[in-house]
């Protein structure tokens, strides 16, 4: 298989995207790269793929189109517990997103609510960094999207400040041990040092347009130049056509999906 970019992480007209599946196809075409569609796939997101029915629709159309077949699922959402082993297994592979943690006592902190989470940053990241324990342990996911993605109150402050690199090891530490890849966002880009300490680690690294619009489908260019300074050689970043998927539904290096 000739290597070209993979886009593991990209949104349509089926959930809150801009283009339908048609543009995706040719606007990842036009750059070079192969296209995912991974919808949004919770009851927490307006527009999203809301029940099993409807993940089974979207999936119908899926198969018939020449893209990779995922959705990302919200951690602190239930709907992806609620998956068939027989629906699972018709994805190419799926992207987990921590969009929320879940704090002791049961409330829920969003990462896109404009107020205050009620916290610090240091009492939020150690339960943001207990969710992503919980998150490896228990969601069957090949990505977590957007490793970095916190709540508006603290995303200006120096990143290497909020991740330190004694949270960094532990957020790299559950990756590895759950074989879940790190994605490399372009919309949410994580800091080097973060991306040097994942790969060093040998945590698989995902490539994420993350794309909502028709500028940012398939735009790889900015973690595939970070994932090459690393020394990530491009063959080892994750593509389930290669490298398998957690769904059962790729055995890896087969050519049976698109």
């Amino acid at each position: 298989m000739t290597w070209q970019p993979t886009d593991c992480h990209c949104h349509s007209t089926m959930s809150d995207g801009a283009l339908d599946l048609e543009q995706i196809v040719a606007r990842a075409a036009a750059l070079g790269v192969h296209p995912t569609v991974s919808d949004h796939a919770s009851r927490d997101v307006r527009r999203s793929l809301k029940s099993i029915a409807e993940i089974q629709g979207y999936l119908d159309v899926l198969e018939e189109a020449p893209v990779l077949r995922a959705a990302e699922f919200c951690w602190h959402d239930s709907l992806w517990r609620e998956l068939p082993p027989e629906l699972v297994r018709r994805f190419t592979h799926r992207v987990g997103s921590l969009h929320a943690i879940i704090l002791e006592g049961g409330r829920v902190v969003r990462a896109f609510s404009r107020g205050t989470p009620g916290l610090g940053a240091d009492a939020y990241m150690e339960s943001h960094l207990d969710n992503v324990d919980r998150f490896a342990r228990e969601m069957p996911v090949d990505v977590l999207a957007h490793p970095t993605l916190v709540p508006f109150a603290f995303r200006q402050m120096p990143a290497e400040e909020l991740w330190t690199e004694a949270r960094e090891e532990r957020l790299v530490a559950a990756l590895r041990g759950a074989g879940i890849a790190f994605e490399i966002s372009n919309r949410y880009p994580p800091h080097e040092r973060l991306v040097r300490r994942a790969a060093s680690a040998g945590v698989r690294m995902s490539l994420g347009s993350d794309g909502h619009t028709a500028d940012q489908v398939a735009n790889l260019a900015a973690p595939l130049a970070t994932a090459r300074a690393v020394g990530i050689a491009d063959e080892d970043l994750y593509d389930p056509r290669r490298h398998g998927s957690r769904t059962g539904g790729v055995s890896g290096r087969s050519g049976a999906v698109a």
